[in-house]
């Protein structure tokens, strides 16, 4: 099996599991903030945020440099994964102290603290099925990642429904989350004790230093993404009050489903590329960022545009007339989305070739923009103010990551670039014109036969090149 198709068949598995992923946990967002309303749908988003923030404290990037440690030499497999466990159990407790810190010195109501601290207990969990999967990962067994992410999902969406067909409160949604993560963690360690634990496990202090010095980057790096990610909700909650957190999360929670095929992607081919650095195949490391990039902004250009025109039906069939407010805030968000499309192969790439400090130093750098921007525009924006935040910094992310690219003698042609990006503009035009003319149209019609034009059109202009018709006949398994 060829590396494009070993790669194809790992994207195809993670794919698939994040279509039905990404589907019931679309169900999971629309029923729950349906149910609990703006207010509700808003206080759990708040732990969420949380969640999200102080998880990256338990991790600080082990699972990130354990996929590429691995990648290109399994045989460390057992002392990463006894020794990097046994620091995730110091990380926990000070994960959990510094939530503790945090919303005494914001000064929550009791509800509120309590969401957040059952929302942080089920990330703490996560972290630890979050480590097996970074094994299962770097040895390319995608299937038994893609599994636990399928059953994260299923549960969530039984103990959701269960929870509205009982109308139960707040509360009980925040446990489903712990409980959720409690039964991913079981399916790991069965799948890891079944297929992975032939391996010596070697206790080794002096290994903790050196491999918490070399994965932090890693930490600040996701650390920097999460805080500029979901300070803006913890602003708003501050700031506007709970019910702004929900019109928000309620547009930002659909960006998730946007960022389906980049997640899949990256998963497969993070091992690839860093195996290609390592083995110095720098023709064949070029060949996959390149082609990574034109198709993400042959999917994120068009995307960007469609939800923009489509926002209103879209937010009004999701969520009902409740969330009016969040229509501004997606036609906003969506464009996020666009660049992080745009930047996926390059922070990728830096990733691979041991570059990840610089990432780390640039999202440092967007952070504080993102918290100045936020302290800006919020309180005169609200929602809308936080989301303009969200994309101003996102556009400073991308261009300053690919601008640091070039430097380093990784650019793509510029050539190349204008050439592709035109044909794309032009395909996106012609579908836009479509879905404007047509709005008043089925929603479901308008997207499948936007799409069709799209793709005939970017036929048609010759976006499609023959390395791209090469790469399309090499996914034949």
């Amino acid at each position: 099996m060829n590396t494009v198709q070993k790669i194809s068949k790992n994207v195809g598995l993670v794919f698939i599991s994040q279509i039905l992923t990404y589907i019931l946990a679309f169900f999971t967002v629309i029923y729950t903030a349906r149910y609990l309303g703006a207010g509700g749908f808003g206080v759990l988003s708040l732990g969420l945020s949380f969640g999200a923030i102080f998880g990256v404290f338990v991790d600080m990037g082990l699972s990130t440099l354990i996929v590429r440690e691995l990648a290109r030499d399994k045989s460390l497999s057992g002392k990463y994964i006894i020794n990097s466990f046994l620091m995730k159990i110091i990380l926990a407790i000070v994960t959990f102290a510094l939530v503790f810190f945090t919303v005494q010195l914001i000064g929550y109501d009791p509800l509120e603290s309590l969401i957040i601290y059952l929302i942080t207990i089920s990330v703490i969990i996560s972290s630890f099925y979050t480590l097996l999967n970074a094994i299962f990962q770097a040895d390319e067994k995608m299937e038994y990642l893609s599994l636990a992410n399928i059953i994260n999902s299923v549960v969530l969406l039984a103990g959701t429904l269960l929870g509205i067909y009982l109308g139960l409160n707040i509360v009980y949604f925040a446990w489903v989350y712990v409980i959720t993560s409690i039964v991913v963690l079981v399916y790991c360690l069965a799948v890891y004790i079944k297929k992975f634990s032939g391996v010596d496990l070697d206790v080794d202090f002096s290994f903790w230093k050196p491999t918490i010095k070399e994965a932090w980057s890693f930490g600040i790096i996701f650390l920097s993404g999460m805080l500029y990610t979901y300070v803006d909700s913890i602003m708003l909650s501050i700031l506007k009050g709970a019910e702004a957190v929900g019109w928000y999360s309620a547009a930002y929670r659909l960006m998730y489903i946007a960022l389906l095929l980049p997640n899949a992607i990256n998963t497969a081919v993070y091992p690839v590329m860093s195996r290609l650095f390592n083995d110095s195949s720098s023709e064949s490391l070029k060949l996959l960022y390149e082609r990574y990039f034109k198709y993400m902004l042959i999917a994120g250009i068009p995307l960007g545009l469609g939800t923009s025109i489509l926002a209103k039906q879209v937010i009004l069939l999701l969520y009902g007339t409740g969330f009016d407010e969040s229509v501004a805030a997606l036609q906003i968000l969506v464009w996020t989305v666009v660049f992080t499309f745009a930047g996926a192969s390059f922070t990728q790439l830096l990733q691979s070739i041991n570059k990840q400090i610089i990432i780390t130093k640039i999202s440092l750098f967007c952070l504080c923009v993102n918290i100045v921007l936020n302290l800006i525009l919020i309180p005169p924006y609200s929602y809308v103010g936080a989301s303009i935040a969200t994309l101003i910094t996102e556009i400073v992310l991308v261009s300053y990551i690919i601008f640091i690219t070039y430097k380093l003698g990784y650019g793509i042609s510029y050539s190349a670039v204008v050439r592709d990006l035109s044909r794309i503009l032009v395909a996106t035009l012609v579908m836009g014109l479509f879905l404007w003319y047509f709005i008043y149209l089925n929603i479901f019609l308008l997207i499948v036969a936007g799409t069709i034009i799209y793709f005939v059109v970017l036929y048609l202009v010759k976006g499609i090149d023959d390395v791209d018709m090469d790469v399309i006949r090499k996914l034949r398994i």
